[in-house]
């Protein structure tokens, strides 16, 4: 797959010099990127359907960018559609989308430019997703147009700054969760003791994912390490209570 830096790389080379980006501006769309090193998959805190905006003006043009957090397509065209409503004085509701994690054969990716030229919006607009390591999430960027022609290295420019501004300031506010695959245990747990449980599970570093009461508690939790899990179960427990394997899922981890 061609990397960012290489793909504007060669746009550029087509653009006349007033045209291209500035050398600052690469760095700040380049920080981050996976090339540069490993780095988690995020999303937005808060389950399907919590949502982060920011805007920016770029020669009188309004960018209005929203990272939604979805899990299918249809939610992501959704969500389009929901921005297409609202700011529907809005020339172009530009789009870019990831569902699934990094890495998997199944991850779809895709990118809308909606009437701006070819390759300058949704593409950059998903470059910049991944680039950041986010999944599991739809960006739009609906543009009032300000009545100047951006051409298309400012058009490339602005779209990806307009989705590099949501990140940052989303992650600025404690707004972005990692998404990370773990192994996922239930512990059947008298009432009495289900609340002090979870406490020193809680504070000894232990991912609860939740508890359903019924005739007893049943306490989710999830772990990287399940030999290691066990032993803080075990510890906390006095050896009491037997770990259920609920086998793996991708759950989101704060840090």
């Amino acid at each position: 797959m061609t990397s960012l830096r290489s793909w504007l790389t060669e746009k550029e080379e087509d653009m006349p010099p007033s045209l291209r980006m500035s050398a600052g501006w690469e760095r700040r769309l380049a920080l981050g990127m996976r090339e540069t090193g490993p780095m988690p998959d995020l999303t937005v805190l808060g389950g399907v359907g919590s949502l982060v905006a920011a805007e920016i003006d770029v020669k009188r043009s309004r960018f209005l960018c929203r990272l939604v957090r979805v899990e299918t397509e249809d939610a992501a065209r959704a969500a389009i559609d929901a921005a297409r409503a609202e700011h529907w004085g809005a020339r172009h509701h530009c789009s870019a989308f990831v569902i699934g994690p990094s890495g998997t054969p199944d991850q779809v990716r895709r990118s809308n430019d909606d009437g701006e030229p070819s390759g300058t919006a949704g593409r950059p607009m998903l470059e910049a997703l991944s680039g950041r390591g986010l999944v599991d999430c739809v960006a739009v960027v609906s543009r009032y147009f300000g009545g100047t022609l951006l051409g298309a290295g400012g058009l490339v420019r602005a779209y990806s700054e307009s989705v590099l501004t949501t990140i940052d300031q989303a992650q600025s506010r404690g707004l972005l969760v990692a998404r990370e695959r773990r192994e996922l245990f239930r512990l059947a747990l008298s009432h009495a003791d289900a609340g002090r449980i979870e406490a020193e599970l809680r504070q000894r570093g232990v991912l609860i994912l939740g508890t359903r009461y019924g005739q007893e508690a049943l306490l989710d939790i999830a772990g990287e390490d399940a030999e290691r899990l066990g032993a803080i179960v075990a510890q906390v427990t006095a050896g009491a209570v037997d770990m259920e394997a609920l086998g793996h899922e991708w759950v989101d981890v704060e840090r």
